[in-house]
């Protein structure tokens, strides 16, 4: 676990090194923010249609090969983006296909690692495992954006593409070496016999159909749905709040940015110790997140909105790892690959509309408005929610024989 921690560590930093490169040299290309926006989506949007089938290739597959071979593809992917960057002769066309491609083999690759590190701790440590993980993530984030700079700086935008192309053959050569742990949940591969239908080999419909018939897999889908599109989306919110009601600059923000990675890493530590995650706590978390939001949305000051950016990160963090663990350790194990998949397809519609709906929103109510509205929204659905769901479980009241014949 150390080691496959530590290479998650360098793959995060190589990968957050290319993205904050390709918007630059998206706009370096093209001149256009819209051409910027229009390549992340094209990188994000295959998990719309594919992320199902890349689950299932997840649960078909032995785990550890897959995860090696979808690192080595991605790392094909950086090298030869890096080779057209070098020679000049990267067009916005390449780039998109490339940025597709990417995609693609995500869908593969994502819950192949996700799931391939809760195989390395015991079942009862998995929670803890994800949130290790979502530290890692954090602490490779902050890394990532502070070498994307300097390497640069120095060396051209070139090299950040060869770095994250050495970052995924790092992780590729640590997969062999990784053992599972004692009393994990081990994923097997079944080979049925002539006629026979392994168990492994289920139709990616019977996968969709566990997520559609259970009910916290759909609660947690709600809660985290709604908490994506009306909130979250702090890069775009704060941006607005600091730059223009509190009448502020772009180092101002990159203070604020520095907050919430603070607080995100702070909130993976703590999450790294829950045990017993619920949708429960996921949406106390959110609805918690989601009034911070609503005081944040009235802040006068920048000094106040820094006061509340910090716990409205640590709580977003908590939250993000009570779900993630909820989500990949409640379906069994022969499952899990496909309930990842189609958590990606549906994530992924919460991440392509959540943005311009907020946009709109902000259009219509300002920033302020959106954030108090968004915050508003979030909270009222997660308390109607809980309100529903405990008017349907409450047991029917049952009169005791004496109290039938008082009435009488």
């Amino acid at each position: 676990m150390r080691w496959w921690s530590v290479a998650n560590f360098v793959s995060n930093a190589g990968t957050w090194m290319q993205l904050t490169v390709q918007n630059l040299l998206v706009l370096q290309i093209t001149g256009s923010a819209a051409a910027t926006g229009l390549s992340m989506s094209v990188q994000a949007a295959p998990a719309l249609l594919m992320s199902v089938l890349g689950g299932a290739a997840v649960d078909r597959w032995p785990r550890k090969l897959t995860a090696a071979v979808s690192q080595a593809l991605l790392a094909v992917v950086a090298f030869t983006t890096a080779t057209l960057v070098a020679l000049d002769r990267l067009d916005m066309t390449s780039l998109m296909v490339l940025a597709a491609v990417t995609g693609m083999i995500a869908t593969v690759d994502n819950p192949a690692c996700a799931l391939l590190g809760n195989d390395l701790v015991p079942a009862e440590d998995v929670p803890s495992a994800i949130g290790v993980g979502a530290l890692v993530f954090n602490a490779g984030r902050l890394a990532g954006a502070a070498l994307a700079g300097v390497t640069v700086g120095f060396l051209g935008t070139a090299a950040a593409y060869f770095a994250n192309g050495f970052s995924f053959l790092f992780v590729t050569a640590v997969i062999p070496f990784l053992r599972p742990a004692a009393g994990a949940v081990r994923h097997v591969v079944e080979k049925g016999g002539k006629g026979e239908r392994p168990r492994n080999a289920m139709t990616v419909r019977e996968g969709i159909a566990f997520f559609a018939r259970r009910p916290r897999l759909l609660a947690l889908a709600g809660v985290t749905g709604v908490s994506a599109v009306f909130g979250r989306n702090y890069g775009l919110t704060l941006a607005v709040l600091v730059t223009g009601p509190l009448a502020g600059g772009a180092g101002a923000f990159g203070t604020v940015s520095t907050v919430l990675a603070a607080g995100g890493i702070l909130g993976a530590v703590l999450g790294a110790r829950l045990r017993r995650p619920s949708v429960r706590l996921v949406g106390a978390l959110a609805a918690t997140g989601a009034l911070l939001q609503v005081v944040a949305g009235m802040s006068p000051s920048l000094a106040v909105l820094l006061v509340l950016v910090l716990p409205m990160a640590v709580v977003e963090s908590l939250s993000d790892t009570a779900g993630t663990s909820v989500l990949q350790t409640d379906p069994p194990a022969h499952l899990r690959g496909r309930v990842l998949g189609v958590w990606g397809s549906v994530g992924t519609v919460w991440s392509l509309g959540g943005p311009p709906a907020l946009g709109l929103l902000m259009e219509l109510a300002g920033p302020r408005g959106a954030l108090i509205t968004g915050g508003l929204i979030i909270a009222a659905s997660i308390g109607a929610g809980h309100l529903l769901h405990t008017h349907r479980t409450r047991p029917p009241a049952v009169l005791r024989p004496e109290a039938l014949e008082t009435a009488a």
